[in-house]
């Protein structure tokens, strides 16, 4: 890619980048100007530079590149030599000059400050700046790795050429960075916020706890917050000196910033004003949460894949009394019918699990007041349907598929652009089959690809229009999705369902006083509405009673109660497919509880037989099926499952990723287009041998499989637990509890 590269400065950026180019073989000669004359020759000794010199001019002949990796106060004189090299026919006029500096309004002004004191014309320069480094300098820290998915900030003018831009760019993707391009003005103020600050606040800190008088108790006794805050101040001094002055008027409002919030924190405390401070942080704590999502996908720190494994042993006994989750369903939809109601919610038994906090999030994005769940306690101060405000960046929706596709009906109607990303899993689902009725309602809707998936881009100011909708196929999700887009159209917007679906947002939008028709498998909704706010509990999810139920039903000593589950008809598909299975379950204490019917449900050790599971009863354990396959394996006898084409667009494709586990695990079955075929094994003790059982990251293929251990010979292993906590956090606890043997690793 180049000839001669010349570095300036052999620091840990200067010289990692070096490394980085030999590594991928972008130049085969790289040569140094360094002050210190120890780091020119480690670097010629292990073959980092062909020559070094401490004079710039004798490096610089023949050279069409070169990186700057200095402190930003140290530039002028450096952008002086580079033009009076070109001045004098020393470098070509191609010669590409690009910098790492972690400030961009000075560097710039520095390259036209010294051509015009030289006299040329500016000189072919790209301001860049790699978000990367580590606590070690020096040449001999060198990482030609340390730029791997971190993100590079270049900050052309309009007058840099093209070509210098495209090969700067092509430089930093090659040494494999994500690269983006903003002006050198936000990029400064920017990062006064996001670098600067937090690096002046740590050495601060570290200075103020310095100058105490008892200095040794505080440091010896410092615990993990203290360390991971004060970490930053061990970085180099000259060269944050250096960044604070050239950054001085962004930094400076940064800090006026700070010291605001600071101010208003203070005065919380002095009152003893515990509802507010508990608002403050807990906002605090979630807005860490989901940016720290968003800033794992764009790479403004180390990517690192998460892991999460569990290790199972054999176990025969599952019982006691037991409380799960919070229903997903309803807790998502009462966070968003509460944020576009007139007045303020109170949502209790709310699942605090990270897809119905993702839908949190999102309103608080969108200028909701939302209060920080406790004990699945929030209250919401609701907006009204014409409330909600752009969100200041793209609203990230981790895994959650439902709140993208629900998201997707109400953004559709709002008067703002809007823009939906999701982790990688959710990055591959299709939204398609909610943009095309949601286009035809009159929205602006753009996805992304062939397949249609996330990002969602939804240009807002649309008038939209009721529509009658034959869905092809059926899907809460959907439903809900065009309902919700109904409140704001004109007339009226009609979905019929080829099969009944669960019909929480039909009952919660009631329970907010918003008039629902239903005439047989046709849902109506008459745009032009209001919401009120009103009170909502929540009960336990009948999708994470499921993984109970089964185990209660496969162990060898199973005797189970699952506290106030939700028995929504539309959701109870379980329920019957077990019963036809001849699972010892009854259902007590039931009841109706915030417009929706609970039970306690009590499942004991019961002898199973196949099925074929009846058609009508497949939309009702959409979600269930994962768990139910580990129940059909147990089973004497062939289960047979069709039309449930939709499960392989889920988290994972999850006909095929069972299928793959169960055969591990030695069940024979087979896959099928819309569903599967099961060989059940339920005359023997141990249906399952052991195994290693990859879950592609899908929440319910891992409980799914830690059930299936009460029916196992050996040790069952499961990669890719980490996002059990999307839909039932302590899950894992909760069954060890009940008589399973997970371990965590």
């Amino acid at each position: 890619m180049f000839e001669k590269v010349c570095v300036v400065g052999l620091g840990l950026i200067g010289a990692s980048l070096a490394q980085a180019m030999l590594d991928k073989g972008l130049t085969s000669n790289i040569v140094a100007c360094d002050f210190n004359q120890q780091s020119l020759e480690i670097a010629k000794i292990e073959g980092l530079i062909t020559d070094g010199a401490k004079q710039l001019s004798e490096m610089l002949p023949g050279c069409d590149l070169i990186i700057i990796a200095v402190p930003v106060k140290a530039v002028l004189p450096i952008f002086r030599q580079i033009a009076q090299a070109k001045k004098d026919g020393v470098l070509a006029a191609d010669c590409i000059t690009t910098d790492v500096c972690s400030t961009k309004m000075n560097v710039i002004e520095a390259v036209r400050e010294a051509s015009a004191a030289i006299g040329i014309e500016p000189i072919n320069f790209v301001a860049g700046h790699p978000i990367a480094g580590a606590e070690n300098s020096g040449v001999q820290a060198r990482n030609g790795r340390l730029f791997l998915h971190h993100h590079v900030i270049l900050c052309p003018e309009e007058q840099t050429n093209p070509d210098a831009i495209k090969k700067i760019r092509q430089l930093w993707q090659a040494v494999g960075a994500d690269v983006s391009e903003m002006s050198a003005e936000d990029h400064d103020r920017i990062l006064a916020h996001t670098s600067h600050l937090p690096h002046l606040l740590a050495f601060n800190l570290v200075n103020q706890l310095t100058n105490h008088n008892d200095n040794m108790n505080i440091f010896r006794y410092a615990a993990g917050g203290f360390r991971d805050f004060s970490r930053i101040a061990a970085s180099d001094p000259t060269m944050w000196h250096d960044i604070f002055l050239a950054n001085k008027p962004a930094l400076l409002t940064a800090i006026d910033d700070y010291q605001q919030h600071l101010e208003d924190l203070k005065q919380l405390i002095i009152e003893d004003d515990s509802a507010h401070m508990i608002d403050r942080l807990a906002q605090a704590r979630f807005a860490r949460r989901h940016f720290g999502h968003m800033l794992d996908k764009t790479a403004y720190m180390e990517r690192t894949l998460m892991t999460q494994t569990y290790v199972i042993s054999p176990s025969q006994q599952f019982t006691g009394t037991h409380t799960v989750a919070g229903d997903k369903s309803i807790s998502h939809r009462s966070i968003m019918l509460g944020s576009l109601a007139d007045g303020v919610t109170t949502v209790t038994g709310f699942l605090q699990g990270e897809d119905a906090l993702a839908t949190l999030q999102a309103f608080r994005d969108m200028g909701v007041e939302i209060t920080d769940p406790v004990d699945g306690k929030v209250m919401i101060k609701g907006v009204g349907v014409d409330g909600l405000k752009p969100a200041k960046k793209a609203i990230y929706m981790g895994n959650s598929g439902t709140s993208m596709r629900l998201l997707s009906g109400i953004l559709s109607a709002q008067n703002f652009d809007s823009v939906m990303t999701g982790d990688p899993s959710l990055s591959k689902r299709p939204m398609e089959r909610v943009a095309k009725p949601l286009r035809e309602m009159g929205a602006k809707i753009q996805t992304t690809g062939d397949k249609g998936t996330p990002p969602m881009t939804i240009t807002g100011g649309q008038t939209l229009t009721g529509i009658h909708y034959d869905m092809p196929m059926a899907s809460a999700q959907v439903k809900s999705c065009l309902l919700l887009a109904g409140i704001w159209a004109k007339g009226t917007t009609t979905v019929v369902e080829p099969e009944i679906t669960r019909d929480h947002t039909e009952r919660m939008l009631t329970a907010f006083g918003y008039s629902v028709t239903k005439d047989g498998n046709a849902i109506s909704i008459t745009g032009g509405g209001r919401l009120t706010a009103t009170d909502i509990a929540v009960p336990a999810d009948i999708s994470s009673a499921a993984f109970f139920m089964v185990a209660g039903a496969i162990a060898q000593q199973g005797n189970v109660t699952i506290k106030q589950v939700g028995i929504n008809p539309t959701r109870t598909g379980v329920i019957d497919i077990l019963k036809l299975m001849g699972a010892d379950l009854t259902l007590t204490n039931e009841a109706v509880v915030g417009g929706e019917p609970v039970a306690d449900i009590v499942v004991k050790s019961s002898k199973l037989k196949g099925i074929e599971i009846p058609a009508h009863l497949v939309p009702l354990a959409i979600d269930e099926f994962p768990v139910l396959f580990v129940a059909a394996s147990c089973a004497e006898g062939k289960t047979v499952l069709h039309g449930a084409e939709e499960l392989r667009v889920k988290e994972s494709d999850r006909i095929q990723v069972m299928a793959d586990g169960l055969k591990t695990l030695g069940i024979n079955c087979t896959v099928l287009e819309d569903g599967i075929e099961i060989e059940g094994r339920g005359d023997i003790d141990h249906v399952f041998g052991g195994g290693e059982i990859e879950s592609h990251h899908d929440h319910r293929i891992a409980m799914s499989f830690t059930v299936a251990s009460l029916r196992a010979s050996d040790t069952i292993t499961i990669h890719g637990t980490e996002t059990v906590n999307t839909s039932f956090p302590g899950f894992a606890e909760l069954a060890n509890s009940a008589g399973l043997n997970v371990s965590v690793e």
